[in-house]
Parts: structure tokens; sequence; C-alpha cells
């Protein structure tokens, strides 16, 4: 009982309202090890609550609850689900490479692989009998991934995820042991990697994942977010609005006043030069148009919670919610 709990309150973390409250009461009655069975095709698939996305060449995919998975071949206008998932697991996170090879993580540490754009899944690891999921995952190229998950679990692969090492993080400064919940990857320059984490921290890593060191923000709560922007400049979003900026690689933190208390849930670059479009619980909507050095806050009208933005050369990025992919409202 006390895992479900853990587990659903660090999806509720994630954002995902909806999907967590239907499997955090079908593990209650379950217990673990979670049964994990097929994602079933619905007619109403567009309206679970997505969690993550990426783009598989022009392709958009979406990623959340009960496993679904979502593709769109034009830039968001018209949504289908998946062929094929093989569990129905709550999926958190998604990366693909180029257009065909992709990864999506999730609950039950799951790791899910496609070799054709999204249409169809196969499992790659999955650990049912242990209460320890997966947030996050980024691949480099075909054969280099990482993700990242619960109790400062860091996963890393060389072979496309045929086979998965973990990583031992040394022990945060001050504290008696490595058990920080990482829940955001993004990536910067050359082979950076970053970690949103708890405790306000965030975590660089310079060789794709083999080993991480801490940065402190001074901020005490949990990031869920981050970008990186083309001149280095590092964004992290969490907690309460919690919104922090670095122009050094991390090493000073300067904290940005939005105005808004709404946890932030994604930041993503927009087509627009210097521009960086973030979104979070209530409807929240926050833009900048100077590389995040400030930023504009607005809700949707409709209150919506939002849970990712997917960077967009275009004017328009999409974004996902508690109830699907939702219109962009104008940014």
């Amino acid at each position: 009982m006390k895992h479900n709990l853990k587990f659903a309150a660090l999806s509720l973390a994630a954002g995902a309202l909806l999907a967590c409250a239907q499997h955090a009461s079908a593990a209650e009655g379950e217990g673990w090890p979670v049964t994990l069975r097929p994602a079933a095709n619905v007619a109403h698939a567009t309206q679970a609550g997505m969690l993550a996305t990426a783009w598989a060449g022009a392709r958009m995919v979406a990623v959340g609850a009960h496993g679904v998975v979502l593709l769109s071949d034009d830039q968001g206008k018209r949504w289908r689900q998946a062929t094929r998932v093989p569990l129905d697991a709550t999926l958190t996170g998604v990366s693909f490479a180029d257009d065909k090879e992709g990864w999506a993580v999730g609950q039950a540490g799951v790791v899910l692989h496609t070799r054709d754009g999204g249409e169809q899944w196969e499992v790659q690891r999955s650990t049912p009998d242990q209460d320890r999921p997966l947030f996050a995952v980024h691949f480099f190229d075909r054969v280099n991934g990482v993700a990242v998950g619960l109790w400062s679990l860091v996963l890393t692969t060389s072979d496309g995820g045929q086979h998965w090492t973990a990583r031992q993080l040394e022990v945060p400064p001050g504290a008696k042991r490595a058990d920080l919940n990482l829940f955001g990857l993004f990536s910067g320059p050359g082979n950076a990697l970053y970690a949103a984490a708890e405790k306000g921290y965030v975590l660089h890593s310079a060789d794709k994942g083999a080993s991480w060191h801490y940065l402190s923000t001074g901020y005490a709560g949990s990031f869920w977010t981050g970008v990186a922007m083309p001149d280095g400049a590092l964004l992290v979003g969490g907690l309460r609005g919690a919104l922090y900026r670095s122009a050094d690689a991390g090493q000073s933190w300067t904290r940005i006043d939005t105005g808004s208390t709404a946890s932030i849930t994604g930041l993503a670059r927009t087509g627009r030069e210097r521009g960086v479009l973030g979104v979070g619980q209530d409807g929240l909507l926050l833009r900048s148009v100077d590389d995040g050095a400030s930023f504009q806050a607005t809700y949707r009208q409709d209150r919506l919670p939002l849970n990712a933005v997917l960077s967009n050369a275009g004017a328009r990025p999409p974004l996902m919610s508690a109830r699907g992919p939702v219109p962009a409202q104008g940014q």
C-alpha cells in the first residue's frame, strides 16, 4: 500500500492527474507485483492523459495512461492510436533517435522499443515485481540511451536497449544516500545531458549517462522539466511555479518570477527566435521571447492541466494534457 501511494504521488507530481487516479485505484486492489497486459485499442484513446511527446522525424508521438501511444502526421491536427503496444503500463517518457527508432518508459520499470516510427512496440525491459518506475528517457542515437526514475535509478544502454546497465550515483552533498527521484531529462550542446530532480537539484552528465554530478539551484523543491537554449543557458521548472535559469552551465542559478504558483510540467523552445514556451497545471502557459530570461504567464480559459509541450519549428507547439492532445490556443 505504501509503495502504491508513493507511485500515485509521483505520478501526480508529473502532472498525470487522471492517469494516476485510475492506476492508483487499480494498484490498490492488485498490490505488487503488478499484472501487465497489452494496451487496449479504444475509440476514446485521444482523451487519455498524455504525459510526454517527441518527434519521430516529421511525426509526433505522445505517450501516457494505460499504455496509450498516439501518432500524428499532420502537425497535431489529427491523432490516432498506435497499432500495437504490448503493455498497459502508464508511460511517462518517450525519445526517438530518428524517424523510425524510438523508446518509451514508465510504470513497472518498462522500456518499450519501436522500429517503425511508433506504429508497433516491443518490450525491452520490465520489472513488474518492483515498485520502481522510470520517468524519462533520452537517446543520443540508435544505440546510446539513458533512462531515469525512482530513487536515483539511472540506466544506460550502448546497444539500442537490448541490455541496460544500472549506474550508481554518488550521494548528494549533505545526504546519507542517493535516493533522489529523477523526473525529467533534457539534452544540451554536444553530449551534455541533464536530469531534473528533487530537492532543487539538476544532475549533469557529459559522458552519455555513465557518470553524473550535482548542480544545486538553491531551491528546496522538485523540478520536473528543463530545456537547454542554443547559447548554453539552462532552464528548469517544477513545483509551485518554481522556474530557475543558469547562464553559466549550471554553476549559478537565478529564480525567474512568473507571477504564477501553478506547477510547471513542460518547457520547450519554440519556432520564434529566442522563444520558450512553458506549460503547467491550471492551464498555465508561460511565454518568453528572450531565451528564458523573463516570462509572461497566462492561463487557458478551461484551466485544463497541461503535462507536456513539444519543441516545434512552427508557431504553435503541440500541448499534452490530462485529457489528451489539445490545440495550442494562439501561442
